[in-house]
């Protein structure tokens, strides 16, 4: 798909200035967080308080293709195991041989002993690989329609929306990515048999199921979903994913962003929702697993979902003073909150939108020139900002042995 955040990258900026009244508004109790002052003086704080590790340590990144996984795996024993990255989302999508639906198989896709080399190389660490394959939105990238939608157009939320020969954004339709119909009748019995097959190869008690950025929600042109309520539709889906997970006793990871009002808090709508999915925050299982993602600033937000009873974790990408900066907050957050509230901080995770090999190339660039003075533009990257974060997370944990 290549870095699928090209529209993030354009709108979120201009929308993140959080106003201290709104955020009252926003955060029932704010008052009682003051933890949002100690970011300028963090060394200061860090140095004089004992602090236990992150639960999750996190990268979530494209799974490698057949043809990258040997060096994909070497950076998982080089690499991830020594700097005790825990967790790793790999998205999947359809990156895998499929044996349910065959005819959803990307192009040299991981086979499974290609997967198993994966499972061998994560246990051998500690590291609890969780795939991801997209539910309900990102059904699209730019003009090219993706896998599912491709061999089952009948799933499509907006057949009259077509696909364009040259993607522009914005457009008159507000094509972004397409979505399924989450109440289509046969769309579960194809990707559940997926969402089995993967968890089932990977031998993990967790699934990712993305659910980020999902515009096309409750269309009104949809004989199934016109004029039902967006909120509603969204806590559907995600309960009914979350549901047949339980069934065998796994989890559900989402991404966290529509579950934000990004018109109250000045998010805005690309890291919040403007389409009243953010509703769905007081409708879903408390158990679901959310990937709270900001990566222009650290905004507070993983609060208010732990607030709301749920497990978050924050997400930096490609901007090192905002990855340290969530590392820290999440320290902080864990510190000054309660029994009850602080292990509902389960940690922080770098995203990587890119595939593997952009990823590691510029990965073993930075770490092989480290007399090299970088322009600002070559140090926002996600490679930097990964290095970066964890050993910033590593100064806070030694600094209390």
């Amino acid at each position: 798909m290549g870095y699928r955040f090209i529209g993030k990258e354009k709108n979120t900026t201009q929308n993140l200035t959080i106003n201290l009244q709104i955020m009252k508004k926003f955060i029932p109790a704010l008052a009682f967080l003051s933890i949002f002052i100690w970011q300028g003086n963090a060394s200061l704080a860090f140095a004089s308080e004992q602090y236990d590790d992150l639960p999750v340590k996190g990268l979530a990144i494209a799974a490698p293709k057949s043809s990258e996984l040997d060096r994909f795996v070497r950076f998982m024993h080089e690499e991830l195991g020594p700097r005790k990255i825990n967790t790793l989302v790999l998205r999947v999508d359809y990156n895998y041989q499929f044996e349910s639906h065959p005819e959803l198989r990307d192009e040299d896709a991981l086979s499974k002993r290609d997967v198993k080399k994966l499972v061998a190389a994560a246990r051998q660490h500690g590291i609890k690989i969780i795939p991801q394959i997209n539910l309900l939105g990102h059904q699209s990238w730019a003009n090219s329609t993706g896998n599912l939608l491709k061999v089952y157009p009948e799933f499509d939320e907006t057949p009259h929306v077509k696909m364009p020969d040259v993607y522009q954004l914005p457009n008159p339709d507000g094509l972004y990515c397409k979505s399924y119909c989450p109440l289509h009748p046969d769309v579960h019995r194809v990707v559940f048999a997926l969402v089995d097959e993967i968890v089932e190869v990977f031998e993990t008690d967790a699934f990712h199921a993305g659910l980020d950025e999902v515009f096309y929600i409750g269309d009104d042109k949809c004989p199934r979903c016109q004029g039902l309520d967006k909120a509603e539709l969204f806590a559907g889906e995600v309960t009914k994913i979350r549901n047949h997970l339980a069934l065998n006793e796994r989890k559900l990871w989402i991404w966290g962003d529509r579950l934000i009002d990004g018109k109250t808090t000045g998010i805005g709508l690309w890291e919040g929702s403007y389409n009243s999915t953010h509703r769905a925050v007081d409708l879903i299982p408390k158990d679901v697993v959310i990937n709270d993602w900001h990566y222009e600033k650290p905004v507070g937000t993983p609060v208010y979902f732990a607030m709301k009873g749920f497990n978050v974790i924050s997400c930096a990408w490609r901007k090192p003073e905002v990855g340290v900066s969530h590392v820290e907050d999440m320290f902080l957050f864990r510190r000054n909150n309660t029994e009850v509230m602080k292990d509902r901080f389960a940690g922080v995770m770098l995203t990587v939108w890119s595939g593997v090999t952009p990823f590691l190339d510029g990965f073993y660039a930075y770490k092989n020139n480290p007399n090299k003075v970088w322009t600002e533009e070559e140090l926002n990257n996600p490679w930097v900002t990964f290095v970066r974060m964890f050993d910033r997370l590593e100064e806070i944990i030694k600094s209390e042995e």
